[in-house]
């Protein structure tokens, strides 16, 4: 009988990740991009600071395919996805400017404004969670 090999906590991590997007709602999907895309943003702007710039250009394009994908899952028969549209690319823009020049305080406002857009979404999910579940609040 062979005993179980014990799994990096990296392996159990990427798991659970996995598992979790599997399970979650659109609007937590959503989330979940919000979040990837400002941890992203953040560490390449201290890769920046660092003079890594392989390290820096390589999470700059995470966070890029992040905004990408928001933009294109974005259902333009309403007018706040028109806005929304816009203003990711305005922020696309700068991030990849950012790389572009490697200029980590380029990296500024776009890590501002997805925040701030990451936690007015953690709002919404968690109003939509509370409603759908009778007042527990799951977050």
């Amino acid at each position: 009988m062979y005993a179980a090999t014990p799994q990096p906590a990296s392996a159990q991590y990427g798991r659970y990740q996995q598992q979790s997007a599997m399970t979650a709602s659109p609007g937590e999907l959503t989330l979940m991009l919000y979040e990837g895309c400002v941890k992203f943003l953040k560490q390449s702007r201290i890769y920046l600071e660092d003079q890594d710039i392989e390290k820096a250009s390589n999470t700059s394009i995470k966070a890029q395919k992040i905004i990408s994908e928001l933009m294109a899952t974005l259902d333009m028969s309403f007018d706040i996805s028109n806005n929304l549209y816009s203003l990711y690319d305005f922020i696309l823009r700068l991030v990849v400017q950012s790389n572009i020049k490697k200029e980590a305080s380029m990296l500024d406002e776009p890590i501002k404004m997805m925040s701030e857009l990451r936690d007015t979404w953690q709002q919404a999910v968690k109003l939509n969670r509370q409603q759908s579940y009778g007042g527990m609040n799951a977050i």
